[in-house]
This record gives structure tokens, C-alpha cells and sequence, in this order.
């Protein structure tokens, strides 16, 4: 069995704490993920207040300076994985697979190039939006103004899947969830939500929406926050298993999994003040209590690998492909695709029309016939 865990916050904690990832006093740490089964984390960037109105691309470089600083000290027990191939990888060396995510499209601050940029520094996945609007969508704290994805959203999730970066509607608003099933072409994650039917909060997932998701091929990561599990009284193992079953009811056991959403408190007023998880579960080391439920309540392995780990093994195979990286993603990747038979049309004109070849210069393609001798006494 692995296990997959779509979301956590604990990378942004630790700088608040001061602490690092190999041990420390968070819900997770690579010490504890290690242990036991073969593990993948989403380690999410957070903007966390106030980051989130003024130098947001300032923070999340900080953030991934600090993910990269912590993976060098940790070479021997955690790998960045880009791909599904990296993953089997990792696995295989008995290493954490770590996969780096943004949490917020603010991260972005209206410009493509910077999702360009984010995925050349190893980030695969992004949470289009936290609670509050961006440039990219409405949050669901704005629900209520019925505003969706803006013309820059819809290009964002377009050159999100052109690239192979998994498209993240956790947070965001209803309107902006249906913009972005509309658009999409590729699964679509729900990395940390729940079922509203079972706990009427704004952050949680109507049954239509449930069941649109599903059917993008996409996954929802059952959420650990006690307040996203039940309105009243003390969340325990037992709800977790409810909201499982309830998505499953809707959308098939094959579009259910975990997103912790481990140390969420981050930059919460209420940090530290009120029991963030449902009782039984400590941390990433009380995970496999909600397989060991499951498997008393007589789920099939199968059935349990799969909510485990295997459905979002699933998407990520499909949207970041298995491996073999290019200058321009993994092979399987459309980006990649693209590039690749572009590359071959213009070698195929060349070969038919030789008198178009050109002299590469410093600024691009010479055709001229001066320049190019020109340019040749220079390197002469």
C-alpha cells in the first residue's frame, strides 16, 4: 500500500515555528512519514496572511527556497518528485515522495509567465484560489457575489494542463468551481474538501459538484479539520469514514482520498488555541487508523489501497506524466507533445526547402546573406 496526502500546510508552519521538516512539533515531519508504508506528501506554499495582499511572489520564493533548502538536508530520506516516475523512484529508495503545490493564484500576481516560472521550479500543482478573490477567481468567503473565473483564470487552468500541473478547486468559489469544470480538459482535484450535505460549510462540496468532479476523472482528498467534518460536537475517526463514504456514495470509491490539510492553522487567530483534528488522530502518524476503520467495516484491500493512495496516483499519472523529463515537461505531457511536433514539422520544411536554411546569431535566425557572413567574421 501507498499513501497519498494531498495537502498540508506544514511547510509554511515551519517557518513560522522556526522548525524544520526532518522533526518537529507539527502534525508531520519526515521522521514520522517515513515510517511504515510508502508515502506522498503535497507539501503546500501557503500565502499566509498578510503575504497574500502585498509580495506575494516574494513569500512563495521564500517558501520554495525554503522546500528546496530542507529537501538538500533531507537527500537521504525525502525526494522532490516531478512525475508519476519520480514517485516510483522514491518509493522504491524508501524515501518520502515530496510533490510542491501553491495554495492561491495570488502567488501569480495576474502574470502567466510566473506559472511558467513556478513549474520550472518543481511545482505541480495549484490551489487556483485560498478563501479571499484573486486575479484568478473569487474565494469562497466571496461566494455570495456569484463571481467565477476571470478571462485570466480560464487562461491560467488552460496553461496549467498545457504544462502538467494539477488544476486545485479546493477554496474556491461555487461559480468558480463550475468555470472550472467547464473549462478544464484534465482531471481536476479537490485536494482538502468534504461533503456539505454531512457538514454545511461554505469550504466543503455539494453532491453536483461531487459528482462533477468525478466525472473530470478527478479525486477529492477528505479533509481532517474538525470543523470541515461536522458542525456540532467532537469530530472523530468515525466522520472521516462518514464524508469517505458519502463522496463514494456519489461519485464511486475510485474519486475518494486524503487531503489532511495537517497544520491548516497556519496564520489562523486561533493557532494552537482549539484541537484542529478529530479525536484518535494526532498526526501523519495516526493516518492508517482510517484504514485499519475501513478494513473493519470489511472494505476489500483493493478498496483500501485505493482511497489510500492509488486514486491520486491515478491523477497524477495522467496530468504529470510518468517520467522522463524534457526542457519542456514529462514525455506524455501535451506541452511536451506539442513541442516535440513542432520540432519535427520544422525540421521536415527544412529538409524539402534548403534554401531557407538559416545561421543562428545571437538574437535568433539570420537569413540574410550579409549578416550571416558578417556574423561569421566575428567568430572568425
Amino acid at each position: 500500500m501507498i499513501i497519498v496526502d494531498a495537502h498540508c500546510d506544514t511547510l509554511t508552519k515551519t517557518m513560522s515555528t522556526g522548525e524544520g521538516l526532518y522533526k518537529n512539533s507539527c502534525h508531520l515531519d519526515i521522521s514520522r512519514l517515513t515510517v511504515g508504508h510508502p508515502r506522498v506528501q503535497f507539501f503546500a506554499a501557503f500565502l499566509e496572511r498578510p503575504f497574500d495582499k502585498c509580495c506575494a511572489v516574494k513569500r512563495i520564493l521564500e517558501i520554495i527556497d525554503a522546500f528546496y533548502r530542507e529537501m538538500d538536508k533531507n537527500r537521504q530520506r525525502a525526494a522532490l518528485c516531478l512525475n508519476y516516475g519520480d514517485i516510483v523512484k522514491a518509493a522504491g529508495e524508501k524515501k518520502l515522495a515530496c510533490i510542491l503545490s501553491i495554495e492561491g493564484g495570488e502567488a501569480l500576481e495576474g502574470e502567466l509567465s510566473l506559472l511558467r516560472i513556478y513549474y520550472r521550479l518543481g511545482v505541480r500543482c495549484m490551489g487556483l484560489t485560498w478563501n479571499k478573490r484573486n486575479q484568478i477567481a473569487d474565494g469562497v468567503d466571496d461566494g455570495d457575489s456569484g463571481g467565477g473565473l476571470t478571462p485570466f483564470g480560464r487562461k491560467v487552468v488552460r496553461e496549467m494542463e498545457a504544462l502538467g500541473m494539477i488544476v486545485d478547486v479546493s477554496h474556491l468559489s461555487e461559480r468558480g468551481f463550475w468555470d472550472v469544470i467547464e473549462t478544464a480538459r484534465r482531471p481536476v482535484i479537490a485536494s482538502h474538501s468534504n461533503a456539505m450535505k454531512l457538514c454545511p460549510h461554505r469550504r466543503n462540496l455539494k453532491d453536483d459538484q461531487i459528482a462533477a468532479l468525478a466525472g473530470t476523472g478527478g479525486v477529492i482528498g477528505v479533509n481532517l479539520y474538525h470543523g470541515f467534518l461536522r458542525q456540532e460536537g467532537k469530530a472523530g475517526i468515525w466522520d472521516v469514514i462518514r464524508h469517505i463514504e458519502y463522496i463514494a456514495g456519489i461519485a464511486g470509491l475510485e474519486h475518494v482520498g486524503l487531503g489532511s490539510d495537517f497544520d491548516g492553522d497556519v496564520g489562523s487567530r486561533d493557532w494552537g488555541q482549539t484541537p484542529f483534528l478529530p479525536e484518535g488522530i494526532r498526526g501523519a502518524e495516526d493516518m492508517e487508523k482510517i484504514f485499519e476503520e475501513l478494513a473493519r467495516l470489511n472494505y476489500s484491500q483493493a478498496q483500501i489501497e485505493a482511497v489510500a493512495g492509488l486514486n491520486f496516483l491515478r491523477v497524477i499519472r495522467e496530468v504529470l506524466g510518468q517520467g522522463s523529463l524534457t526542457p519542456y515537461g514529462p514525455v506524455g505531457n501535451k506541452a511536451y507533445q506539442e513541442q516535440a511536433e513542432g520540432a519535427k514539422e520544422e525540421a521536415k520544411h527544412y529538409a524539402e526547402h534548403p534554401e531557407l536554411d538559416v545561421c543562428q546569431g545571437p538574437f535568433g535566425h539570420i537569413d540574410d546573406e550579409h549578416l550571416q557572413q558578417e556574423v561569421k567574421k566575428g567568430e572568425d
